[in-house]
Parts: structure tokens; sequence; C-alpha cells
């Protein structure tokens, strides 16, 4: 540790602390535990870049070139690789970013991409693939030997000794359930890979929960992938005891610092717990009780549709409660950190029973609220799904898609994905694109390559920018939107060379809902190229988009007046709060604007004219 610090105080003395924008980490004020780590994956999760695997065999020479130890602050050669670097001695080989190899079968042959999650985690999936925060380069056979084994204390039975120390051995992390094989890095870099492990957590908390965190349920000491399933603590107690034990030993370094800001360059995030490392305590130093929350109450359906309900129930009303469960027929389906979530993909006509739990900062699940039975809409006016509008395949990396959110409900991202078929000598898909966070309804957004040039649109307004194969696509390519593994959108035709070739393709606007199956007559084709209003929803293009209308009086004795232009409405639907339609008329303001409800019982009705609902009480 000592030569580690005094080198990089004669080096750089001037730049001892990260240098995270002004106004980065804005709304992180005043916040600890669960609800610090979310804010933080909110910031550090959006307006990212995304790269190709193959773009970090160059992007390494602005994040990794060793300026630390071996060589000083003038070396553009070789880089730092944190598995055999010997910061106490003699490092035993050095490499360039030409000396990468595929495999080795002994040290110092040539290094590789290590991820410091093993892909497996996350099925080799972009963004988490290519990330340059825990995808660094190490020797090849260390890499090799490390495998998907958890970081660890090395135990008893050591199997390997690499040349600077760090160690392939039995686990004897105190505590571990786990009792097979890790890897146990020097001491000089075990914060660096807690501070990135923990990176990890926050990064891609909302998927964590879908990763293979269960390797061998059936016995535990088995499971060598440390993380538990929850999306705020992260990993099982034994390596997150590990991990802040490391973080404290070994503090944040000033390589650590430079690599967060090169990285912050290059994929415009950062590690906060370098910027920041104070928060690591903040968030896992937390000692929960051990009673589970009450349940919540009062579960209501808010919203009714043919392909989504909307729900709304009483939090409960204890302080540690982080979020919600939602159960569709025994089936976990959601999770929210409010009282309300939507549910969707449902079947248009089709009874379902939900029910929510609420869960707390020990992960203890409250019993579940009262069951709500609800039967969807046999059709209404939204789309089906969300739909890719735009496809832009152009001179070079002019690539692009719009995908535009029609279906009247807030739709949470984290379980769709792009993916592309490519050809080699057989048809194949590559690593896909995962996309992540929320879209509003009647909002689109736009997922473009890095090094796109389109006269007509800023690479800064997009959603998401990757290099991913999924934005690499020509013509000739197979390219579809799905949601887990069913497929909603395509492009193109599976198996076959396509002729979209420099082509940009806008989805007439009569067609609202996605389709599987390519079908060119749904297309307007333009010039490659062409990009206009790329980003923007016209306004033929925005469902519902004239209607919005309110009720009075509210509660009602006998009749509904409406106030809104609704004389064009199809039809106006009346629902008690168990989802069971009452009342339908088609067409119902022609002549008039109120309702008629003096045959309906006292209760709580909603009203749904065209797909808009309004809650109102009868008298």
């Amino acid at each position: 540790m000592l030569k580690k610090y005094l080198f990089v105080l004669s080096v750089f003395p001037a730049f001892i602390s990260a240098q995270a924008p002004s106004a980065y980490y804005s709304g992180t004020e005043n916040l600890a535990g669960y609800a610090l780590k979310s804010k933080l994956h909110d910031i550090i999760s959006t307006k990212t870049y995304n790269y190709h695997y193959d773009d970090l065999k160059t992007l390494y020479g602005q994040t990794d070139i060793d300026r630390y130890y071996d060589f000083g602050a003038d070396n553009n050669t070789y880089l730092l690789d944190i598995y055999s670097n010997n910061p106490t001695g003699t490092t035993a080989y050095h490499y360039t970013l030409d000396n990468i190899i595929g495999s080795g079968n002994a040290e110092g042959l040539g290094w590789n991409r290590e991820h410091m999650m093993p892909q497996s985690s996350f099925n080799s999936a972009y963004p988490m693939y290519s990330d340059l925060f825990f995808v660094v380069p190490t020797d090849a056979r260390i890499n090799q030997l490390r495998s998907n084994y958890p970081y660890g204390k090395a135990g008893s039975t050591t199997y390997y000794t690499f040349t600077n120390g760090s160690k392939q051995a039995s686990n004897g992390t105190p505590n571990a359930t786990y009792t097979g094989r890790v890897y146990e890095p020097i001491d000089e870099f075990k914060g660096d890979v807690a501070r990135t492990l923990l990176y990890f957590a926050v990064r891609y908390e909302g998927k964590l929960g879908a990763f293979n965190f269960t390797t061998n349920a059936t016995d535990p000491t088995k499971d060598q992938n440390p993380l538990d399933g929850s999306e705020e603590k992260a990993y099982e107690n034994w390596y997150v005891a590990m991990l802040l034990n490391w973080h404290q030993q070994d503090p944040v370094s000033q390589r650590e610092i430079d690599r967060n800001n090169s990285v912050f360059n290059i994929q415009k995030n950062r590690n906060p717990f370098v910027d920041h490392p104070e928060w690591v305590g903040m968030i896992w130093n937390q000692t929960p009780d051990n009673v589970a929350p009450s349940a919540p109450s009062s579960l209501l359906l808010a919203r009714n549709s043919a392909y989504f309900v909307n729900l709304v129930w009483q939090a409960s009303p204890e302080s540690d409660v982080v979020g919600y469960r939602i159960y569709q027929d025994g089936v976990l389906v959601a999770t929210s950190k409010t009282n309300s979530a939507s549910v969707d993909h449902l079947t248009p006509g089709t009874n379902y029973n939900f029910t929510v739990k609420a869960y707390d900062s020990g992960n203890l699940e409250s019993p579940q609220s009262n069951t709500i039975s609800i039967t969807t809409l046999e059709n209404d006016i939204f789309a089906k799904d969300l739909q890719i509008v735009k496809y832009l395949e152009g001179t070079g990396d002019n690539k692009a898609y719009e995908i535009a959110n029609r279906t009247g409900h807030a739709v949470d991202l984290e379980k769709y994905k792009l993916g592309i078929q490519l050809k080699i000598t057989n048809y194949f898909f590559a690593g896909p694109s995962e996309l992540e966070g929320r879209i509003e309804n009647n909002e689109s957004f736009v997922v473009i390559n890095p090094n796109a040039n389109f006269s007509c649109f800023d690479i800064s307004n997009a959603k998401f920018v990757s290099n991913a194969p999924a934005l690499t696509f020509t013509g000739t390519n197979y390219v579809e939107l799905s949601y887990k593994s069913t497929t909603i959108d395509a492009i193109g035709s599976k198996g076959v060379d396509n002729t979209n070739a420099n082509k940009s393709l806008y989805r007439k606007s009569d067609v609202i809902n996605p389709n599987s199956t390519f079908n060119g007559d749904e297309w307007t084709t333009y010039a490659s190229d062409y990009c206009l209003n790329l980003g923007s929803l016209a306004v033929n293009d925005i469902s519902n988009k004239t209607l919005d209308f309110n009720i009075y009086p509210n509660p009602v004795t006998d009749v509904v007046n409406i106030n809104g232009d609704v004389n064009k409405a199809k039809s106006a639907k009346i629902y008690d709060l168990t989802g069971k339609l009452v009342k339908e008329i088609n067409n119902p303001f022609v002549n008039k604007k109120s309702i008629n409800v003096a045959s309906l019982l006292p209760g709580t009705y909603i009203l749904n004219v065209d797909g808009k609902s309004i809650k109102f009480i009868k008298k």
C-alpha cells in the first residue's frame, strides 16, 4: 500500500480527488440507504454511451495505461493489469494493446478482456457485456483460471498462486455459505474490485433479479454466483461484508480517480463510490429489523384496458418499506417503489386476480393485500405494445431506431431488448441490447450508434447511444424488438439476406400496433440518411390526442355530466372496482354530454371514454 500512495502523490500532486461535473449527483442530498442507491442508479444509468465488445481493444488505451506502478506519467504503451501487477516487487511481464490473445496456457503470453462480474450472470447481453467499469484487461491465463468463481479470501487449500501473489483457492471468506473456489486479488487492488462490484449493483438495479443469481439452488455451498436476487442489497450477506471490508482496507487511489474520469469521457457515467467513498457505508451498513411490514390495503383498479391494468393501493405505514411486489394469479409480475403500478402484456377479455405485498430493507415480505379480480376489456384504442416507428440504415455508422409508446400507460423498459441476426457461415443472433428505464405514454425515444452523423439529429438527444451489434446493422440483417423472449416488432425476415440497405423506413401513421412479421406495406421508404422528425412523434401518431374531459358532480346522484370535447367519442363504459363492465353506450355524446347512472347501486365506479378513465362515486 505504501508504494502506491507515495508514488501517486509525487506524480499527481494536484489531482487527489475525482472530477464529477457540477450537479452530476444532484438529488442525492439527505438520502441514505437504498433510497440513495436507487437515486444513484437513476443518475448513472441515464444518457450513457455503450460500445461494442470489440471497441474495448482500443478504448483500454484511454482507460488502462500504467502510469502508477512500473511506468511513469509519460507511459502511453503498457497496460495496467490488476491480476498480474506487482506494486511491491517486480512485475513479471507487461502488455501493449497489440498483445491481446484468445486464451493462454501460461501466464505472460497475452491479455484478454475480463468480466469482473462473469458474463454468464447476464447472458452476455449489452450494455453489461462491454461496460468499461467492470470489463478490464487482464492476463489471459489468470482470466481463464479465475473462470466464473467469485472473489474471496483464500482458504486452506490453494490451487494456483500467480506471479504477483494473487490466488485461486478454496473459499476462506468469513461466514460464507459458498465453499467452492474463489479468486483473491492482492491487497493493492481489493478496494478497486469492491468498488467496481458495488458500482455493478447500482448501475444494473432493476435488472439484477433477472440475472442468473442462483447457479445451484439445492446446495448453497456450490452456488458460486454471489448475487442474491434482490435489486437493493444485490449480494449475499457474506459477499457484502467482504466487499465493505475490502473497500475500507484499500481506499480510493489516484489510479481509480483517473480511470473514473477516463471512463466518464467515454461512457458518460461514473462510479459513484470513487467520487464519494462514504456512500458505500451509507447504503450497505444497515441493520434491518426482523419484523415484516404490514400488508398494503385497499388494492383498487385505477384503470382497465384490453392489454393492461393500472392498480393503486394504500401504502404500508412502516418507514423501512422500500418497495412493493405485484402478483398476478400468484405469480410475481412487477415491482414498484410507489403505491401504484401498471401490469401489462395481458390478454383481452380475460380474468386476472391481483395482490400486492410490501417488502422492507431486510427483504422481509408482508402478508398479501386484498385480492382484486379484474376482467380486461375486449378491445380498446391503444397499441398492444411498443412499436418501432422509424428505422434508419444510412451511410457508414448512420444507424438508428425510434421506438414509440402508444399503449395508454407508462412502460417499464427493463425486459425489452433489441436483437440482430448476423451471418458468418450460418445465421445467428448476436448479443442483444437490453433497454432500461421508463417511457411514458405517447412518447418515443431514439436508439442510435455513437458514430452516427445525421444532419437532422443531435446524438445527445437520444435515450440510448450504443455501438452494440443491434446498432451495427446493415440492410441485409434481420432486427427485432422483443419482450423477454417474445418478438414484438421486426424489420426484415429471419434466415435470409434482407433488402433494406440504404433506406430510412417510417411506419405509416395508421399502423398503431407492432408486427412480429415484417410487412413492407406498413412502411414508407425514404432515401439513405433521411431523418426528418427523428425523435418526434407526429401529431397523427399520438393515440387519443384530442380527448380531454372531466366530469361533474362527483359524487353523483343520477346524472354524470361531461365537460370537454367528447362529441366524437366512440364509446363510454362504466366498470365497478372489480373490473366488471356494468354499463356501455356506443357514440354516447352525439346529442348530449351526460350519462344517466340512476340505475347503479351506491359505490365507486370508473368511467372509461375511448380509453381515458375517471373514477366517480355514485351516492
